[in-house]
Order: C-alpha cells, then sequence, then structure tokens
C-alpha cells in the first residue's frame, strides 16, 4: 500500500492512536496573536494556489478571518487555560439517583478532513460525594468539542475528565454526530450518523445502561 493509500485510509476510517490530542511540546509558546498572523499568511498562499484573486474584496480579508476563526472560536478547546471552571458542590441533599444532561450541542470538526462534526451529547453520572453545576457539563462538552477531534476520542476525554472532577466512575456519554467528510466527500452519504458511547462504574450494568438509555431516547415533552 502506497503513503498516499495509508493517509486516505486512516482519514476514512476515521483513525486515531491516541486518547488524548496529539499536541506539540511548544503548543503554546507562540502567543494568540502570532498564531493568527502566521496562519494567515500560509492561508493566503493557499487561496492563491487554488487560483483565487485576493485584490478581490470579497477574498482579502478571508485569510485574517480563517486564521482568528481557526485559533479563537473553532479550536480554542486546544488550549488547556482554556477550560471551563467546573463548580463542584458537596451533595448535601444526598442524592443518589442518575443525574441526565441532554442533547448538548456538539459543533466540532474532524482532524483528518477539518470539516465539521454536528451533533448531540447526552450524559449522565450518579452523584457520590460531589455534584457538578449543570450548565458545566454543557462547557466541558463545548471545551472538548472545539479542538480537531475524532469522535471515539472526544467521547473518552468527556467521560474521563468527568470521573476526574467528580471523584466517581460512575459516568456515561453518548454522542451522536454527523460528519461532513462523510456528507460532502468520498462517500457523500447524506443522511448516515455515527453514534459513540463510553461509560463506567454502575454504568457497566446493564439495567443501569439500560435506564439512561431509555431517558435520552424518550421525547421530551414540557406540557
Amino acid at each position: 500500500m502506497s503513503n498516499k493509500d495509508n493517509i486516505e485510509l486512516i482519514g476514512d476510517s476515521h483513525f486515531s492512536n491516541n486518547t488524548e490530542t496529539p499536541l506539540r511540546k511548544d503548543a503554546f509558546d507562540k502567543s494568540d496573536e502570532d498564531k493568527i498572523k502566521s496562519i494567515q499568511h500560509h492561508f493566503s498562499e493557499i487561496m492563491k494556489e487554488l487560483g483565487l484573486d485576493l485584490t478581490d474584496d470579497s477574498l482579502s480579508g478571508t485569510p485574517y478571518r480563517v486564521a482568528k476563526m481557526y485559533v479563537k472560536e473553532l479550536f480554542y478547546g486546544l488550549n488547556p487555560k482554556n477550560r471551563p471552571k467546573t463548580s463542584i458542590f458537596e451533595n448535601k441533599y444526598q442524592y443518589e439517583k442518575m443525574l441526565v444532561e441532554q442533547n448538548i450541542t456538539i459543533d466540532s470538526a474532524c482532524e483528518h478532513h477539518f470539516l465539521p462534526i454536528t451533533g448531540n451529547a447526552h450524559v449522565g453520572y450518579i452523584p457520590k460525594n460531589k455534584v457538578i453545576g449543570l450548565s458545566k457539563i454543557n462547557r466541558l462538552v463545548d471545551y472538548y468539542a472545539h479542538r480537531p477531534q475524532v469522535q471515539e476520542r472526544l467521547c473518552l476525554q468527556i467521560l474521563k475528565d468527568l470521573q476526574n472532577t467528580l471523584g466517581t466512575e460512575d459516568v456515561i456519554v453518548v454522542i451522536q454526530a454527523k460528519h461532513l467528510c462523510v456528507s460532502s466527500r468520498g462517500i457523500k452519504d447524506k443522511s448516515s450518523f455515527t453514534t459513540t458511547i463510553e461509560y463506567g462504574g454502575k454504568f457497566i450494568e446493564s439495567d443501569v445502561r439500560n435506564e439512561f438509555l431509555e431517558i435520552v431516547n424518550k421525547p421530551f415533552d414540557i406540557t
């Protein structure tokens, strides 16, 4: 198999060897402003290679806009300094049943083609001594989603962070998402989506896990 064929195979299979996002040791030596300036230059070169005229009013600012978007918006989750503060409280109510936060927006990008991954995450845990502010679960999902990702890794990163934060293995994460690298290139399948699930502790028990799955699969009706 040629090197180019292997590159395509890894990308189409959404394969990765790392459960942690691969980062260089000097990943954060440069300031955000310096990164934006460098990416702006290189993206303008990409546009030129595509034959685009960067003197056009509509295109002239695109390299800067893309660079700023990469650093400040799409991939802000690469920098651990941007990890949201997770408000943890003592479980004074002694609440010991399942707590579920569902339909959390996933807005990510695949690391193989830098194309969008969009969908939802469903997160559940069974409290012990600690509980977490509900919005902090959403913010944590958003943080890990905003980096070049593989969906399996994203699921694991959310799980492990919550397990460490809450001091319990009793956490479950389900992600359902569409990948534009599947729908807009390659097979160009517009209707399929991908589901990943990771869990530990009591969720290893099928009856506990099934209770969670029944909750997230039940339509929400506020009336």
